[in-house]
């Protein structure tokens, strides 16, 4: 990918701003806005956008329709928008869509003063599909997962800014990317900061928006304030509009920021909380609160264009102190480590351990395999999931490894 050469002619560009302004609704308010797009990519005929499938390749079209018209630059692979890169991993094949191709989607505002220096804004579009393995009903039968919040609402968040910072262009470029394969590890960030041909401390953070779609009593979460020394002064200086604003310093977590943070570029993750629609198939666009929706995506351009305002060695990066581990779980007990999600021998292996978690304590090290729980044998990270939902708080485990093909016994206190 070249994020320089792949560009459009700028006067062609600037036509597309004005024709695209010149046919949009002049009734239309942001509220509209955001659900007209969610409401098409979370409709019954996207078939939940599972990642892999027609139904992912046509809201990678859609997304890329969106970018023309915005006037963002392709970023992609040989002129477009799209990035392809192929599903493996443990989560893929428990879904059956092993050497399938995914694709990320690639859009960029160039800036008008540093066009050489970046910050990324993303967003997973891909969803659950028809459930199975990723679904929160797990026993259930095969049933649409409409993913409207999760994360038709980030996606959607990606238009709204995208028309923003193209109308009122920053003096930074802006990368907007809207990653798949997110629902089966991560898997579309990863490869695009691995093969990025742009250096990493030429980007000065990435902003994540993951489910943004539902904020309650103006609680709005965002993580990652530790990865830089500077997101507390940009967020403490930016209006909040009544957002009653909780923040976390880990730069880790099931999304696609920590695919980032592991390049140590500094990050956000906005989110707007989990509830009972999580990864079932009553997410649905009804429920999206849109209001809520224009006052975060407002906060988030106000902090982008705050990056913007900086220069690249202003925006420090930061090993942040409170990590968090890459799996949600249900009850609060967790070990404290990233799974290695390409891993496909038998086992979870721990791809890291996070600092000052129950891992570390125990003894445990990177590329540690898990082979049984409490005496329940580890095939995979199901079955890891599986054996740490029945774990409470205060309990003491005995925990088969394998390091270095030796078998070894770990005890972990929760």
């Amino acid at each position: 990918m070249n994020l320089i050469k792949n560009l459009l002619p700028a006067l062609f560009l600037s036509l597309l701003i004005f024709s695209s302004c010149e046919e949009a609704d002049v009734d239309e308010t942001p509220q509209d806005f955001l659900e007209k797009h969610i409401t098409w990519l979370a409709d019954e005929e996207r078939g939940g956008r599972m990642a892999g499938t027609l139904d992912e390749a046509e809201a990678a079209n859609y997304i890329s329709e969106q970018f023309l018209q915005f006037g963002l630059e392709p970023a992609g692979e040989r002129d477009t928008y799209i990035q392809q890169f192929t599903l493996e991993g443990p989560m893929v094949q428990a879904m059956d869509l092993e050497n399938r191709i995914s694709r990320n989607v690639v859009g960029m505002i160039r800036g008008e003063e540093f066009p050489d220096r970046f910050i990324v804004i993303g967003a997973h579009y891909d969803g659950q599909g028809m459930g199975g393995a990723i679904s929160m009903n797990m026993n259930a039968e095969p049933a649409l997962h409409n993913s409207a919040d999760d994360n038709a609402s980030g996606t959607a968040g990606l238009f709204y800014l995208a028309r923003k910072f193209a109308g009122d262009r920053p003096q930074s470029s802006i990368l907007m990317i809207a990653f798949s394969g997110e629902e089966l590890g991560l898997i579309g960030s990863k490869h695009f900061v691995e093969e990025m041909d742009i250096a990493p401390d030429s980007i000065m953070g990435m902003i994540n928006l993951d489910m943004i779609g539902r904020l309650t009593n103006n609680e709005l979460n965002i993580f990652g304030t530790g990865t830089s020394t500077k997101w507390e002064q940009i967020l403490s200086s930016v209006e909040t509009d009544s957002l009653q604003i909780t923040t976390s310093e880990g730069g880790m977590g099931a999304s696609d920021h920590s695919s980032f943070y592991r390049a140590d570029i500094p990050v956000l993750h906005y989110y707007t909380g989990t509830h009972d629609q999580y990864h079932r198939e009553t997410d649905t666009a009804d429920l999206i609160n849109y209001t809520g929706m224009r006052r975060v995506l407002n906060h988030v351009e106000d902090v982008a264009r705050s990056v913007d305002s900086m220069s690249p060695s202003e925006m420090d990066f930061l090993e942040s102190t409170d990590q968090r581990t890459m799996t949600r779980m249900r009850n609060g007990a967790t070990l404290g480590v990233m799974p290695d999600y390409t891993f496909s021998g038998g086992g979870f292996r721990i791809d890291e351990v996070q600092p000052d978690g129950t891992a570390e304590t125990a003894g445990f090290q990177d590329g540690d395999i898990i082979i049984g729980m409490d005496g329940k044998e580890i095939n995979d990270i199901y079955d890891y999931m599986e054996a740490l939902n029945e774990v409470e708080r205060g309990d003491n485990v005995s925990i088969s490894i394998l390091r270095n093909e030796k078998e070894m016994e770990l005890e972990a206190s929760f």
